[in-house]
């Protein structure tokens, strides 16, 4: 377990992120490096331009990560599969034999960044999930709705009724993995539930409310999906990050987007943290009085669900203040990381 020397400083073991966006080519080459940094492995999400649907793409794609990495780093990337209204479940049994396979993403169709290949109606997969749950392969879901009758602050919560209850009703024994939750509702269900579901947290719904993304005027790099939502809200997940419940643990959801693409007319979703994830997430465990509870969440709770060693080695992070940049590069474009130009108070080491 972690040792704190000081009220200062923190020694974590390795963490993992269990959400995490690389996208690809140059951004990747760009972006890779700053996850490297922290984390051990990672889950990487599937929703490229040409969506990952096929054990090929995997493997191809895992070889490009691979070939980014830089020199002397190490870093196991965890390949995920993205669901369609036709993925054959014969795929999935791939999947499961490839070794490198460790989940399958559920978008629902148009509810984020490269999400129109998604699923329209997940009565559709129904035989793809009878396999995934005969082979113990993860469904990550990306839990919104996407009608447009639906407030967008309301999308999460119906989701839990509309898709999440049926779908555990009819699958019990599948695993799932309730991504990036931002209402006190879905940690309830989490926290409630039976069965095998867990849930990633990111550090910006840990921190912020919807109130930031319009402190001063419109400020586009705190626009994510699902958006961030009202204080109590926010509340609701510290507490459960922070309850030591081994089905809450630590997904970024960290997305790049160039400068750009976040800053115009319609601007892309998405938080880019992976810069200094970890920093950010001491700094929410820090406000609640529970760095005590940061490995769990961030090193522990994760390889548990997903049935995988713990890492070795450790990482440390120290109370420190610095001043993050401005904009970071992204192939021949620039970035900006949430937060840019102000102060954090945690720094690793």
């Amino acid at each position: 377990m972690s040792t704190i020397a000081s009220p200062d400083s923190i020694t974590l073991i390795r963490p993992d992120d269990w959400h995490l966006h690389l996208r690809d080519g140059a951004a990747l080459a760009s972006v890779l490096p700053h996850s490297v940094r922290q984390f051990a492995r990672a889950i990487v999400m599937p929703n490229l331009k040409l969506p990952v649907t096929t054990v090929a793409l995997a493997a191809a794609y895992r070889e490009r990560i691979l070939a980014a990495l830089p020199p002397g780093m190490a870093f196991e990337p965890l390949m995920t599969l993205y669901l369609t209204d036709n993925t054959d479940p014969d795929e999935i049994r791939r999947a499961q034999d490839s070794g490198f396979i460790h989940a399958v993403k559920l978008y629902p169709a148009g509810a984020t960044t490269n999400s129109a290949a998604g699923v329209t109606d997940l009565r559709k997969c129904y035989q793809t999930l009878e396999v995934m749950q005969e082979t113990d392969m993860p469904l990550l879901v990306h839990g919104e709705v996407t009608d447009n009758e639906i407030d967008l602050f309301d999308r999460e919560a119906v989701f839990i009724e509309r898709v999440m209850r049926p779908l555990r009703r009819d699958f019990p024994e599948l695993k799932i993995v309730f991504e990036h939750i931002t209402t006190r509702d879905a940690a309830q269900y989490v926290a409630e539930a039976e069965g095998p579901i867990a849930a990633t947290i990111t550090a910006h719904h840990l921190l912020y409310n919807r109130n930031e993304i319009f402190r001063g005027g419109i400020r586009p790099h705190y626009y994510c999906l699902p958006v961030l939502k009202r204080e109590e809200h926010r509340l609701a997940l510290v507490t459960a990050a922070t309850s030591g419940d081994e089905r809450f643990f630590l997904g970024t959801d960290s997305a790049p987007h160039a400068v750009h693409a976040k800053e115009a007319s319609c601007g892309c979703a998405g938080c880019y943290t992976a810069l200094h994830a970890m920093e950010l997430y001491a700094t929410a465990f820090d406000q609640a009085g529970a760095l005590d509870k940061l490995e769990a969440f961030a090193s522990l709770n994760g390889p548990n669900f997903y049935g995988l060693p713990v890492n070795g080695g450790t990482i440390t992070l120290q109370r420190e203040s610095w001043t993050l940049p401005a904009t970071v590069p992204m192939g021949e474009h620039e970035l900006v990381p949430l937060n840019a130009g102000e102060q954090v108070g945690w720094k690793m080491r």
